[in-house]
């Protein structure tokens, strides 16, 4: 059940308010003052029961997360520093100092279950917003990452002892008795994939695996032997999945490297460092020159770049009011010239009808496409991007969309403290027009301390 959280704020006697305490040009503020939070509170209440407890305030909730991506921590650290900052509390809503936590960590699993991909895209929407015209320019820059799983890396022995030990777990829980648990044979086996790839050790380790496998269709058969049809039908999906990872060869497509995420699958971009990545693919689109980003994808499928444009477009376009003129490439989407009606630029030899003028129009734009690259990598070292914890499709889904609306704020933050450190009166403008909290009398305050301090 959600709260009636009331409107009007009355100040507390033992307690001065947060506005009196902080630093009211600090970007954290600005940026809590010039998001609509209302939109969040229409829009979510729907996915709320009228009975049972009262539920968490969604700002609350909302602001943790974009705060959890924005300072790159966890579910438990995001908690415990949201207790100890007064700066967070005032961006969640709050206008007095808590001596508390504001929830268990759970409860952000569960309000990302409650508005799963649907709620992430509207406040990814709303952060690209907040950048106004800049994130309407006609042409955009696209490119894919490898958005990693927390998955250990995959061998076919560590999946075959993990495939028995959950088999195991099963007969405890149902209290089965087995002809054999293969205990001490398993680790006999497990001594034999140590340094599997050398020489003198391949043969045994491949026969261990080979045994291995067949341990683990001797314990389904028995299990399945003993157990009752109506227990039975609640592990047919488990005992499936492990069937396929048993009998899947070493060459085979659409292999699975993970028994707890199953869709991840092997991609390659090239690199000396990492010859293979365990995630899923993908796209993000930004803005030529101002950099915001305006549209991200995850794709379920290891497909060619070329494939992912028209998910990655359509993310875009619901980002903005204007119709995307012209995307450019890397030589990584060549096969398809236009998507959507939107112009596919790749770079390419020069023809010999163009001016000299075109010719160094073209370089430039192409030279502008490395912008992107810088982007990505901010995205992975700053915002979470890098190693993806939540699980399942849905998770790669969420992360990517929060990961971009903390690049999208980040950047909306850093307009804001530049413009309060240089005194430049028009970037200043233009990062606090769409606070309505600012009254007339405060602005005309900021800009007389910046006449005075920057002559």
């Amino acid at each position: 059940m959600l709260s009636n959280s009331s409107k009007t704020k009355q100040q507390n006697l033992f307690y001065s308010p947060l506005s009196d305490m902080l630093d009211m040009n600090d970007p954290l503020i600005a940026l809590s003052n010039a998001i609509d939070w209302e939109i969040f509170e229409n829009e979510f209440s729907q996915f709320y029961s009228k009975d049972g407890s009262p539920a968490k305030p969604i700002r609350l909730m909302v602001g943790l997360l974009i705060l959890k991506q924005l300072e790159n921590l966890s579910d438990e650290s995001i908690v415990i520093q949201w207790k100890r900052n007064p700066y967070y509390q005032y961006f969640c809503g709050y206008n007095e100092m808590q001596l508390c936590e504001p929830c268990h960590s759970t409860q952000l699993v569960k309000f990302r279950q409650r508005i799963s991909k649907e709620g992430m895209e509207l406040i990814f929407k709303v952060s690209v917003q907040l950048h106004g015209n800049k994130a309407e320019e006609k042409e955009v820059l696209i490119d894919t990452t490898v958005q990693e799983k927390n998955i250990t890396y995959p061998t076919d022995g560590k999946l075959a002892i993990k495939m028995i030990h959950h088999l195991h777990k099963i007969c405890k829980k149902e209290q089965l008795n087995l002809r054999r648990t293969f205990l001490k044979e398993i680790k006999e086996h497990r001594i034999n994939l140590r340094f599997f790839k050398h020489p003198k050790k391949i043969k045994k380790a491949r026969s261990s695996i080979k045994r291995l496998r067949t341990i683990v269709g001797i314990l389904i058969r028995d299990i399945s032997r003993n157990l009752k049809q109506d227990k039975l039908s609640n592990y047919t999906n488990t005992f499936d999945l492990f069937d396929k990872v048993r009998n899947q060869q070493i060459k085979d497509s659409n292999k699975v490297l993970s028994l707890h995420e199953s869709h991840v699958y092997a991609i390659t971009k090239g690199k000396d460092h990492k010859k293979y990545e365990y995630g899923t693919k993908a796209s993000i689109v930004a803005t030529k020159d101002s950099g915001v980003i305006v549209g991200v994808a995850s794709h379920s499928k290891n497909e060619h770049d070329s494939k992912t444009l028209e998910a990655a477009l359509i993310s875009a376009n619901k980002t903005r009011t204007t119709a995307i003129k012209e995307v450019i490439c890397d030589r990584g989407y060549r096969g398809i010239k236009e998507v959507l009606g939107t112009i596919i630029s790749i770079p390419g030899t020069t023809l010999k009808k163009d001016t000299e003028y075109q010719k160094q129009q073209k370089r430039d734009k192409f030279k502008r496409r490395a912008a992107i690259e810088p982007i990505i990598g901010h995205l992975k070292s700053d915002f979470r991007l890098a190693r993806n914890y939540l699980k399942g499709f849905i998770g790669d889904q969420i992360n990517l969309l929060l990961a971009a609306t903390a690049w999208n704020l980040k950047k909306w933050m850093n307009i804001y403290f530049f413009a309060i450190i240089s005194g430049e009166m028009k970037l200043l403008l233009e990062s606090i027009k769409q606070i309505k909290l600012y009254n007339q009398i405060f602005l005309q305050l900021i800009v007389i301390k910046l006449i005075f301090t920057h002559p």
